[in-house]
C-alpha cells in the first residue's frame, strides 16, 4: 500500500481558510494552519490606485501574508491570496447581503477572471511563487434568481468576492468555466504540490510500514 511521507520540515500556511486547509490536507500535506492578517482592503486599493496588475496585486498580498508569519515561525511558510477582476474592476468580498446581490448583478451575463497567487518564504525570504488564472462566464441572471441564490447560500456569500461557492449551488450560476478546479477554490494546488516534492517536504513511500518494517502513513 503506497502513502505519503513528510520529511522533518516544519510548514505553515499562513491562512485561516477552511477551504486551503482542506485542499492541503486531503492531498496529504501535513501543517499548521495560522492566520496571518493584513490590511488587504488598503494594499488593493493602493495598487488599484497605482494601476498596478491584479496578478502583482495578488502575489504582494500572498507574499505580505507569508511574510508577516515568516516573522514568527521557522519553516515554510505559504502565503495564498486570490482577486476577482472584470472588465478592469477588482471586487472585494462583500460585506452585506445587499452588496453581494450587486456583486452578482454587475457579474451576470460578464466572464471575470480569477488571480490566484502562492508564495513560498523559507528562512525570512520568498524562495518560490506561482500566479494562476480561472475565467468563469456567469450566465444572465434575474433579480428573483439572485434573490433565490442568496437566500440558499446565507452568509457563504460573503466570504468570496464572486460571491458563490463553486463547489456547491454556485455552480448553477455559470454557463462556461475555464480554469483547474483549485484555483477556483482559491488555491494553485497542483504547482505547490510539485514545489514541495522537488524541494523534499513530499515523498512517495513505496510500501507500508507492515510490508517494510518502517513506519506508514503520514508523518513529518
Amino acid at each position: 500500500m503506497s502513502g505519503w511521507a513528510i520529511k522533518k520540515h516544519k510548514i505553515y500556511l499562513a491562512s485561516a481558510s477552511q477551504t486551503r486547509v482542506h485542499l492541503l490536507r486531503a492531498a496529504g500535506v501535513v501543517f499548521d494552519a495560522k492566520a496571518s492578517p493584513i490590511d488587504e482592503e488598503a494594499i488593493k486599493q493602493a495598487g488599484v490606485a497605482e494601476n498596478v496588475p491584479a496578478d502583482d496585486i495578488s502575489i504582494t498580498l500572498a507574499e505580505l501574508k507569508a511574510q508577516k508569519l515568516a516573522s514568527q515561525e521557522a519553516g515554510y511558510i505559504i502565503g495564498c491570496d486570490q482577486l476577482l477582476s472584470c472588465e478592469g474592476a477588482i471586487f472585494s468580498k462583500p460585506r452585506t447581503e445587499q452588496e453581494a446581490a450587486e456583486h452578482l448583478e454587475k457579474l451576470s451575463g460578464k466572464t471575470h477572471r480569477l488571480h490566484n497567487a502562492v508564495v513560498v518564504f523559507q528562512a525570512g525570504r520568498r524562495i518560490w511563487h506561482h500566479c494562476s488564472h480561472a475565467d468563469l462566464t456567469m450566465r444572465r441572471l434575474t433579480a428573483q434568481e439572485i434573490s433565490d441564490y442568496l437566500a440558499f447560500c446565507g452568509s457563504d456569500c460573503l466570504s468570496s468576492p464572486g460571491c458563490y461557492q463553486i463547489e456547491a449551488g454556485g455552480a448553477h450560476l455559470f454557463s462556461e468555466i475555464k480554469g483547474v478546479y483549485y484555483d477556483i477554490l482559491g488555491l494553485p494546488l497542483l504547482p505547490l504540490l510539485q514545489f514541495l516534492r522537488e524541494h523534499g517536504l513530499m515523498a512517495i513511500e513505496a510500501e507500508s510500514g507492515a510490508e517494510t518494517g518502517a513506519d506508514s502513513g503520514v508523518k513529518r
